[in-house]
């Protein structure tokens, strides 16, 4: 029989938990749900669930971590938590944690290939040629093109993300800054590359600025219309972090008025974004001058790659059941009460 429930209500796997049901063996029960609204799952499967172990589609507030009668810890399967109120957990003495260990590698890429897409023209090349071949076999298409050694890269936060982006464009000869305030000094160091004291000075020094920290109150519209004037005309905008960090209709003003060259997303401040959202008009438009030229999204898939799917979901059931079996925890983002303390109250 099974010792533990673990509710998982909003996976984003196309098949049964397979993943999960090996790493757990026979001493986990599983539900498992893909939805977005707490409220399309029953109360009853909150009420005895032991953990959940959670994705990023649904948001976990106070009213639904209330629901948590039975539920001893949070996991994420995944990095990013802004969504999960962590003061609501602690008060009711669920850890919450998550899985940074996954997905590094994939990120870091895929900010890499962003920053190459414009300087090598891809997108605007295909585009071009897709629409004419004839035509569009021509290399001065492409708006953005230039040399990356010897240009400015400017990591923001400087995490194991930031790290590894870093790294990589080491490797193509580009001169590398780093703001990180919550990074201990010397850690630039250790990667071989320079350290700005402010969010200014990278901007107004760098010819890329890639986005690598987390999603808070500090970094909410953190890139807004007064920061995107900080930045070169001639500069480009990576974000493969987290979406609410960027203030989009103001970088698609400041891409309109060319205030910067381009701007690459991964994340966006809600996703899948609403048909009448500004980002969604502009890159759904046949006839814009931005989407594919200067302005490229992706579905926020930069962690994506069976490899880096497989180990997340590995990580966080292991997490899950460390805690469940053993009382450890592991990557603990949150201070909860403890359990005593509550039933005293």
């Amino acid at each position: 029989m099974a010792s533990f429930h673990i509710l998982t209500p909003d996976a984003q796997y196309a098949d049964d938990a397979t993943v999960e049901r090996a790493v757990a063996g026979s001493q986990a029960k599983w539900s498992i749900f893909r939805e977005r609204d707490a409220a399309k799952i029953s109360k009853d499967v909150w009420k005895n669930c032991d953990a959940l172990v959670v994705w990023h589609e649904m948001p976990l507030d106070a009213q639904t971590i209330a629901r948590l009668d039975r539920c001893k810890i949070i996991v994420r399967a995944g990095v990013g938590f802004d969504h999960i109120d962590l003061e609501a957990a602690a008060d009711r003495g669920i850890p919450v944690c998550n899985t940074p260990d996954y997905g590094t590698s994939e990120v870091a890429d895929h900010a890499i290939a962003m920053m190459l897409n414009f300087k090598r023209g891809l997108t605007s090349y295909h585009g071009h040629l897709q629409r004419a071949p004839g035509d569009g076999f021509n290399f001065r298409l492409a708006p953005l093109t230039g040399r990356l050694r010897g240009k400015t890269l400017g990591i923001v936060g400087l995490g194991r993300i930031g790290a590894a982006t870093a790294l990589r464009a080491k490797a193509f000869g580009m001169n590398v800054i780093c703001f990180d305030p919550h990074v201990s000094r010397g850690a630039e160091i250790a990667v071989g590359v320079g350290r700005v004291e402010s969010l200014d000075e990278l901007l107004a020094a760098s010819d890329v600025v890639s986005l690598h920290c987390p999603l808070t109150s500090e970094t909410r519209n953190m890139i807004n219309d007064a920061a995107l004037k900080m930045m070169r005309p001639d500069a480009l905008l990576i974000n493969t972090a987290r979406g609410a960090i960027v203030d989009v209709p103001a970088l698609l003003s400041a891409l309109r008025r060319r205030e910067i060259a381009g701007a690459a997303l991964d994340v966006l401040p809600s996703e899948p974004p609403e048909p009448t959202d500004a980002i969604a008009v502009e890159y759904g438009d046949p006839e814009s001058s931005l989407a594919g030229e200067r302005l490229l999204l992706s579905p926020h898939a930069a962690w994506s790659s069976p490899e880096s799917v497989e180990d997340a979901r590995r990580l966080a059931v292991e997490t899950a059941l460390i805690y469940l079996r053993e009382g450890r925890l592991r990557n603990l983002v949150n201070n909860p009460t403890e359990r005593s303390e509550i039933e005293a109250a």
